[in-house]
């Protein structure tokens, strides 16, 4: 399909596309919508380059004038790519769309724990456990860590936030696209899944029997427990972990940004 330019949201024609780019200042409607609906956004030109790299499947796409130019050399001719103004591109999503660029894709099948263990190579491994995490932009951020420092994948807990919401793949400059990742559905019982595939569960916490992450033997096999932003991990995930761990720091300040504590802890913890 041609280049669609875009100056009138009422065509009929184009209504099922322009359903996935709506509302998007309503964080909460769209964690519901996209799962629901198979579908997840990537927004800016580098983000759409690597999810048509990795082989997503693009439904539309939504871009400035400026940034389709940029994009026409890898947008498949067969998908719709509309061509706004920023005004219209605002009226139509709700939002003032910086960086010009969104594609709608696929959303690919989700895996559960026993899918993304099976996946993993055999031997020395490391994985990332999120519980909770409620800001999309700190699951973005982990996951350019785990992306970074060469870890094998991640698990998120029932309730954490989606790892494909449209911030949370922006932030991780779209390496969650290539990272086998699994969903909880038991929580924390699916932390013995781990433990039972040889994975040491190490709660990064603060608490009376922790161990310095300088002084901690990291196994073979490692899973590293984050919890949420405000309390932390949650009382029944840090019992089902075998070990705690802490990043030592100055008194004055009692911890880090769950994101920055994860970087701490992979770099320290990262394979030669």
């Amino acid at each position: 399909m041609p280049r669609i330019d875009l100056d009138d949201l009422t065509d009929p024609q184009h209504a099922g596309h322009l359903r996935d780019y709506t509302h998007l200042r309503d964080v909460q409607l769209r964690t519901r919508r996209e799962p629901a609906e198979g579908l997840f956004l990537a927004e800016s030109a580098e983000v759409i380059r690597r999810a048509l790299e990795q082989g997503y499947a693009p439904r539309s796409f939504l871009v400035s004038a400026h940034r389709y130019g940029e994009l026409a050399d890898v947008l498949p001719a067969d998908v719709p790519a509309f061509v706004a103004p920023p005004q219209v591109v605002e009226a139509l999503t709700g939002v003032d769309l910086h960086r010009g660029a969104l594609g709608s894709f696929a959303r690919p099948a989700p895996r559960t724990v026993e899918d993304l263990l099976a996946a993993l190579p055999a031997g020395p491994a490391r994985l990332v456990v999120l519980e909770d995490i409620a800001d999309a932009t700190n699951v973005g951020a982990i996951v350019r860590s785990v992306a970074a420092f060469g870890v094998d994948g991640f698990v998120v807990s029932p309730r954490c936030a989606d790892p494909l919401y449209r911030r949370s793949v922006r932030v991780s400059m779209g390496t969650v696209l290539h990272l086998p990742w699994a969903r909880a559905t038991s929580w924390p019982a699916d932390l013995d899944l781990l433990r039972a595939a040889g994975f040491t569960v190490a709660a990064l916490a603060l608490s009376d029997d922790s161990v310095a992450l300088g002084d901690f033997p990291v196994p073979d096999r490692l899973a590293f427990l984050l919890g949420t932003e405000g309390d932390g991990l949650s009382r029944t995930a840090l019992s089902a972990a075998d070990v705690v761990v802490r990043i030592p720091m100055d008194p004055r300040v009692d911890s880090l940004n769950v994101a920055a504590a994860g970087a701490v802890a992979l770099w320290e913890t990262r394979r030669a």
